[in-house]
């Protein structure tokens, strides 16, 4: 697993290599009601009522979280292509992004980026020191995404 931060362009990215082919994780990315399943940070609770079902671009989804205390966030899916790249944020800008890259049929590089160059308050985020909690909760998500799907 790598770790790659690029200050510039605000994102932190993890990279992992999953013993899946790439539309079996795809199709598990584009279903919010799984999302808990893979969630490292441990703060997805579960999918609001407002699940549109498989994501696609454009589709609005809510997720209960806690963080402390419970709430809930609505989402956005802001980019897409089938099988290879799913994107998504919510009111603070922020985008969460997965990429797909097939390396066999049996085998898929899948990274993660925590994207923060688009967000309302960019400098809140690394005064807060969430680029750096990100690459911790995307390790975990990774290893958590393998372990489902492989």
């Amino acid at each position: 697993m790598t770790d790659k931060r690029t200050n510039r362009d605000r994102q932190v990215s993890v990279t992992k290599a999953i013993r899946a082919g790439a539309g079996v994780i795809f199709d598990l990315l584009a279903d919010p009601a799984s999302h808990h399943l893979i969630d490292g940070s441990e703060t997805v609770v579960k999918s609001a009522s407002s699940d549109p079902g498989r994501l696609s671009l454009g589709a609005r989804f809510g997720m209960e979280m806690k963080l402390v205390v419970p709430y809930k966030i609505s989402n956005e899916v802001v980019e897409f292509e089938e099988n290879r790249l799913i994107a998504w944020r919510h009111f603070g800008n922020h985008i969460w992004r997965y990429e797909l890259e097939p390396l066999s049929d049996s085998e898929t590089q899948v990274t993660e980026t925590f994207d923060w160059g688009s967000a309302r308050l960019p400098v809140f985020y690394e005064l807060v020191g969430y680029p750096d909690r990100h690459v911790v909760n995307m390790t975990k998500t990774l290893e958590r995404l393998a372990s489902v799907v492989e």
